[in-house]
């Protein structure tokens, strides 16, 4: 069965100088959250992005799908830290994300640093997230082994 999920967002005024707040969401986990346009290309000044909350998306899939990837593999993780940085650009005349890039440094007893490299990037091109984003937005991942 499908899952679905929503979001209640409110905007007021132009794109330059109006503001919005992402009112609800169906967990209920968050709620009003500020979102403006200066925040998205600019420092953020305490208020989100949806480049900000498409990281969150990236990071948190992404770590699901490793860890389960690595379970399968043998090898299931002590802690894997994730860090998704995702580019809103203007360099082509239009603003777009270009880019999501994971950083992801795991404990993970067992296992190769070629394994978890190769493990690693398939998770990257495989999650639910980066499946939405392929094709439109350049995905990659660095990983290591602590210690």
């Amino acid at each position: 069965m499908a899952e679905q999920r929503h979001a209640l967002v409110t905007w007021s005024g132009d794109l330059l100088s109006g503001g919005g707040t992402i009112d609800y969401v169906s967990s209920g986990v968050f709620s009003r959250m500020p979102v403006s346009w200066a925040a998205r290309t600019g420092p953020h000044n305490g208020k989100t992005s949806p480049e900000e909350l498409l990281a969150a998306a990236h990071g948190s899939c992404f770590s699901m799908a490793f860890s389960a990837r690595l379970a399968k593999n043998g090898t299931p993780a002590t802690k894997l830290n994730v860090r998704a940085e995702v580019t809103f650009d203007n360099a082509s005349g239009g603003w777009k994300v270009t880019t999501s890039h994971i950083t992801v440094v795991g404990d993970v007893p067992g296992i190769d640093l070629a394994t978890f490299r190769t493990i690693a990037e398939d998770a990257t091109q495989n999650c639910p997230i980066s499946i939405a984003l392929k094709g439109n937005v350049e995905l990659s991942v660095e990983a290591s082994l602590a210690g």
